[in-house]
């Protein structure tokens, strides 16, 4: 497969170490393109939620493909992010291509653009942590539990289904929040005079444009690789957004065998 140029992409909430981590997927997407810089927007390797016993294979081979990709001129920024805040403490350290960083702003054809993560917005984060961690334990569960009941729809002859989507979507509660999200991050970034705002995680890719009295911007939302499998892609003049679709990709030899774990593991065929 010919690799993509592309000018910067931009992934968040990928969640390496994590059962929910689509890490294989990733892993495809990435070695069909050959950007020139990549922003990691927060929850790249879920810290809160690691465990010495699950780190497979294909979760270092990400971080493999990223350090070639460093070796080979790819810059990359890792942005940190509320599963990642112990890197907080060295966000202004830079290892020859690789940035660590809270927020970033870039300056692409004279327009701003304002790129972070996101949770600051959130209450929880800021006065509950203990009950945002329980909500992730709770989130990885039920990850699970939609891996079980998508084999037996599949195996019904029926499509996939997300059950975290599901209790989103029908939650107001949770729908409010995503709401007063976004419309903060846009509001916000239009009284510092920002072009676009970036960020990460409500795992919500989107692309809206707004307007008020103050101004105009575009929000920007990257999704994640627990459910939407999704990037955002600068080609130099626009951003697009880019949706994973399995039939894109011919395996290789060493993806086809980790899909073949996976598959056995699931199973249980494999431990």
């Amino acid at each position: 497969m010919k690799k993509r140029p592309i000018d910067i992409v931009v992934l968040s909430d990928i969640h390496l170490g994590t059962v929910g981590c689509h890490a294989i997927e990733l892993l495809q997407y990435l070695n069909s393109i050959e950007p020139k810089t990549i922003i990691l927007n927060g929850d790249f390797i879920d810290i809160w939620n690691f465990k010495k016993y699950y780190w497979p294979e294909s979760h270092m081979m990400v971080l493999r493909t990223l350090l070639t990709m460093m070796a080979n001129g790819t810059d990359i920024y890792y942005i940190t992010g509320n599963h990642d805040e112990v890197l907080r403490k060295v966000s202004s350290l830079q290892l020859g291509p690789l940035f660590i960083r809270d927020k970033l702003i870039l300056e692409l054809n004279g327009e701003k653009v304002w790129i972070f993560h996101g949770d600051i917005f959130d209450i929880t984060m800021k006065h509950s942590k203990w009950i945002a961690k329980i909500g992730a334990h709770g989130y990885d569960l039920l990850i699970l539990l939609n891996r079980a009941v998508n084999r037996i729809s599949m195996k019904m002859g029926k499509g996939k289904i997300s059950l975290s989507k599901k209790i989103k979507d029908s939650v107001k509660k949770a729908v409010r929040f995503i709401d007063d999200f976004e419309t903060t991050a846009i509001d916000l970034a239009i009284d510092q005079g920002y072009d676009y705002v970036i960020c990460g995680h409500i795992h919500q890719p989107k692309i809206r444009g707004y307007e008020n009295q103050k101004g105009s911007v575009i929000y920007m939302n990257s999704g994640d690789w627990i459910e939407n499998l999704t990037a955002l892609e600068y080609d130099g003049q626009e951003w697009n957004m880019y949706k994973y679709e399995e039939e894109e990709f011919v395996e290789s030899p060493r993806i086809e065998k980790l899909l073949q774990q996976r598959n056995f593991k699931r199973t249980g065929i494999i431990a």
